[in-house]
């Protein structure tokens, strides 16, 4: 028998998600995010999950052709664009779709002749102060662009870096909106500006954005960027990871659990050991009292997580025993919960999922064409 612990991905959760966002954004297409292996859930499933998206976004060359040799025969997005002149002839060979976000990027354009043209995705710096072109330099750069054979549409992007806080003090979505159509201004070509944050809180801000194609990403698998759960936003979990108690123990007061006996006990306790640890790919920092599910009751993690294990408090589960089951965030445990107990974000935790953990998921069949 395998050791106890699966991550089950969920596809009609995927789907139901997808909808979601074109509810909040029902005027956009939908670029569904997929890079990092689809934030750990496997490219191939998120590729079915998302069938009825417009298009699919990510980060890795080998992995937008590899989209295309699945079967996949809509649009792909490269976020971060090519590297080098030898990914520009494999543009166009699978008619994979480019952000440019430097001048370095647009000489290699220029001096690569292509058998057939392929379009961009120009992107703005509009004070996330990571990728793209400043305001005062975009129209410039489009110009460029423009006088290229080879190049054909041009979409105008930009990246949020607040979304999740409408009105964060130092940067809100309005300077950016605004910054971004300073560098833009009248000049043809769609536009693409929300994230997932944008995208749920396009209710709020719609007055600021016009948003031809949306890019959501952390949202499509049941997390949200920050502030309210994605419960609240009707999104679903798109992973559960679910183990089993392999051990129990019984303790007294003054006794100690983990490396580092980090936690005391402050009376007689029963602690249960569950098959799951850093190695695994839960965060080694997740602190005392990070939710846990037991045989249906939610609990705490005790002491510090180990390579292979981890511990959690069983006061309130007296009939718990080995092999009772133990869901570690997913159906029931919303991530956001863990990961901010964790002191960090969902990303995380569904990327980090080690390879020794066996996944579990049906591929859906839809049409994806």
């Amino acid at each position: 028998m395998p050791r106890p612990l699966f991550a089950t991905i969920h596809p009609d959760s995927m789907q139901h998600n997808l909808s979601q966002a074109r509810t909040c954004a029902p005027m956009a297409k939908i670029w569904a995010v997929v890079k990092a292996d689809a934030y750990g859930h496997g490219l191939e499933r998120a590729m079915h999950g998302f069938a009825t998206a417009d298009g699919l976004a990510l980060i890795e060359l080998e992995n937008a052709i590899r989209l295309r040799e699945l079967g996949w025969i809509k649009p792909i997005l490269l976020l971060e664009g090519f590297f080098e002149a030898a990914d520009v002839p494999l543009l166009a060979e699978h008619n994979i779709v480019t952000a440019v976000h430097s001048v370095e990027q647009i000489k290699l354009l220029e001096y690569t002749q292509l058998y057939r043209p392929i379009d961009i995705y120009l992107k703005m710096n509009t004070g996330m102060n990571r990728l793209g072109l400043r305001p005062e330099d975009y129209a410039a750069a489009y110009k460029r662009l423009r006088a290229i054979p080879d190049v054909r549409n041009i979409t105008h992007m930009t990246h949020f870096a607040n979304a999740d806080e409408l009105e964060h003090p130092l940067l809100t979505i309005a300077e950016q909106v605004r910054r971004f159509q300073i560098g833009a201004g009248d000049l043809p070509g769609e536009r693409s500006l929300s994230n997932s944050g944008g995208v749920l809180h396009q209710a709020m801000i719609s007055e600021h954005l016009q948003n031809d194609w949306v890019r959501p990403g952390i949202m499509l698998y049941g997390g949200t960027p920050g502030g309210r759960s994605a419960s609240d936003f009707g999104l679903r979990p798109t992973m559960t990871l679910r183990s089993e108690i392999i051990g129990i123990q019984h303790i007294e007061r003054g006794d100690t659990v983990g490396y580092g006996s980090r936690f005391v006990a402050d009376g007689p306790m029963t602690i249960g050991v569950v098959a799951c640890g850093y190695a695994d790919g839960y965060p080694r920092s997740a602190p005392h009292g990070t939710p846990v599910i037991v045989d249906g009751v939610r609990t705490g993690l005790i002491g510090r997580v180990s390579m292979d294990m981890m511990t959690v408090d069983l006061s309130l589960v007296p009939n718990a025993r080995i092999g009772s089951k133990v869901t570690l965030w997913g159906d029931g445990l919303p991530i956001d919960d863990v990961a901010h107990a964790a002191a960090t974000i969902g990303y995380e935790f569904m990327y980090a999922v080690a390879p020794r953990v066996h996944t579990t998921g049906q591929i859906v069949s839809e049409d994806r064409n």
